[in-house]
């Protein structure tokens, strides 16, 4: 292993006073729609057919401006440890957690949309100093997406996953990794397959939780249970994506309302929580307000709506279709995703599948909704990739 670089420095996050009043000002000044015409009460998912219910906005809106602690989720993020770099060009922000065992594997863990490095902070203590001494130990390095949090935002075009990928290979170098394994989910997972497919010499393996098939390839053969998968993605594409489409073709034009309201950025959000987690009526059943507001708080205090909504334009339907990954890959796909691929799909793409699991519970946020599940399945898949690598 190399030594690091130097022009590698400590970052605290610290929002001003400031700041968090003015938040708590926009919050008190909201002025919210009447109620949908759809209302059920709970629990029943029907309820959110309209979006988020009003009176679950305005239940979490009240907790952000009267209970919320910010204060508290910066002094996680120092514990763990914040860095900042410059890779061409721009600030690179990431945490970088160095295990205490010798034996220690170089991690970097990918985040997607909506998400943030807020969906790790609870996972990463295990993964760098596991309490089972037989369990592989990692040095973690989570970043923050281009024009995610406090990674600068791009000011140019061209900052999609081929980029942010290739970014992630110096990043891990300056942190004298030149060999390290790759854990993603969402645009994490397109990044992590970027990374295994274009940069082979330096990945040891991966694991994802997402696992984009090559395209156009046909239902024959599948189970039933496959096919139903197939026809899930579909109907998410087809029926409910249009937040997708619209962060594709206008990140500009939604931007506005995402970086002038704090309300308009947290149902944006929320109704992604609510939607693509495996819960019955609301996320909240599996994750806390105060995590999901961890992940919100940061797109408002660094009026990165717009940029981060803008990794859509940039790498919306973007991932090469010869692109394949010969490196070991462990593979889980949760049962509430969005987006889920057959093996026989996944295995035109990912050459070298050494784990592949469907569990019982989870869905698009497995790291904050299953968290115990998420990092023993995480360490077991990584076990199976190095053993492979070797």
């Amino acid at each position: 292993m190399s030594r690091p670089t130097s022009d590698v420095q400590a970052f605290e996050a610290h929002a001003t006073d400031a700041d968090l009043d003015d938040l708590r000002a926009r919050l008190a000044a909201a002025r919210l729609p009447e109620a949908e015409t759809v209302y059920r009460p709970g629990p029943n998912p029907r309820r959110w057919d309209q979006g988020v219910p009003l009176a679950d906005l305005v239940d979490v809106v009240n907790y952000w401006r009267t209970e919320y602690n910010w204060r508290s989720f910066e002094e996680r993020l120092d514990e763990i440890g914040q860095f900042r770099t410059t890779i061409d060009g721009l600030g690179i922000h990431f945490l970088h957690r160095r295990s205490a065992r010798a034996d220690a594997t170089p991690l970097i863990m990918t985040h997607g949309w909506p998400g943030s490095i807020a969906e790790f902070v609870d996972v990463i203590d295990e993964l760098a100093d596991p309490k089972d001494a037989d369990t592989p130990a990692f040095h973690v390095v989570v970043p923050s997406l281009p024009g995610f949090g406090y990674s600068d935002k791009p000011a140019t075009t061209g900052w999609g996953c081929e980029k942010i990928a290739a970014v992630w290979v110096e990043l891990m170098g300056k942190l004298g990794y030149d060999k390290f394994l790759a854990h993603g989910g969402d645009w994490g997972g397109v990044v992590t397959t970027v990374l295994a497919g274009r940069f082979p010499e330096h990945v040891l393996g991966i694991h994802t939780t997402f696992a984009e098939s090559p395209p156009g390839l046909s239902t024959d053969g599948l189970t039933a249970d496959e096919r139903q998968w197939t026809e899930e993605t579909h109907d998410f594409w087809h029926r409910r994506a249009a937040y997708a489409r619209q962060q594709a073709t206008g990140p500009q034009t939604i931007g506005y309302s995402l970086v002038d309201s704090p309300v308009g950025l947290l149902a944006w959000i929320l109704d992604k929580f609510a939607e693509w987690s495996d819960t019955e009526d609301s996320p909240f059943e599996t994750i806390s307000k105060d995590r999901v507001l961890d992940d919100v708080t940061p797109y408002w205090l660094t009026r990165t709506g717009a940029s981060a909504a803008r990794i859509y334009y940039e790498s919306h339907a973007s991932l090469d279709p010869e692109l394949r990954v010969d490196v070991p890959s462990a593979i889980t796909t949760y049962p509430r995703d969005i987006e889920k691929y057959p093996r026989p799909w996944a295995q035109e793409r990912y050459r070298q599948i050494v784990r592949w699991r469907t569990p019982e519970h989870g869905g698009h946020f497995p790291s904050l909704e299953v968290p115990e599940y998420f990092v023993k399945d995480l360490q077991e898949g990584l076990t199976a990739v190095l053993a492979a690598s070797r």
